[in-house]
């Protein structure tokens, strides 16, 4: 089962996903891969971390400030931090959680071909994935999941239904 959460910005996806991890945690379950979490400074966002959920080791892999890396808007990546989180907290689920779960495949995520190639050899292993999926992505990996859409009215039940259809399956 692979659960695709997609939705326009500030909708709340990263949101559900990250109260899902926390309602499926609560079940028993064990839940791996990564978030993205905002880093907001003076109430304005400035870039993004990547954190593995199990682990919760941490970097900066976006930001306003970086004067290297790949530009995607205002923000340069930092592939490298992407990779170094990114590929041990996925290898690190796919062997040893009940659930992944990858926040977000992006834009900004595919510029490293490392996490594109772990991401489409996700999508061929046989266990419970919960991805934020950019709207740009829908098309591309909607043959592999169901793909809902986060909004205002849904958001707030989301996490509990989607714990739900995690364990019933």
């Amino acid at each position: 089962m692979k659960i695709f959460l997609t939705g326009l910005p500030s909708s709340g996806k990263s949101t559900v996903l990250i109260k899902t991890i926390e309602l499926l945690r609560s079940k028993g379950l064990k839940v791996g891969g990564i978030v993205t979490p905002e880093i907001i400074s003076s109430g304005k966002r400035v870039g993004f971390y990547v954190k593995d959920v199990y682990s919760e080791e941490t970097e900066v892999f976006a930001s306003i400030s970086f004067k290297f890396g790949l530009k995607l808007g205002k923000y340069s990546v930092n592939v490298g931090a992407l990779d170094k989180i990114a590929i041990k907290a996925i290898d690190f689920a796919v062997e040893n959680c009940d659930v992944i779960c990858v926040d977000e495949i992006g834009k900004m995520e595919f510029f490293s071909e490392k996490f594109k190639s772990k991401i489409s050899s996700l999508m061929l292993i046989n266990k419970p994935i919960v991805a934020v999926l950019h709207r740009a992505f829908v098309n591309q990996f909607k043959k592999y999941g169901e793909v809902i859409e986060v909004t205002p009215a849904n958001r707030e039940k989301l996490p509990e239904e989607l714990m739900k259809h995690i364990i019933s399956s």
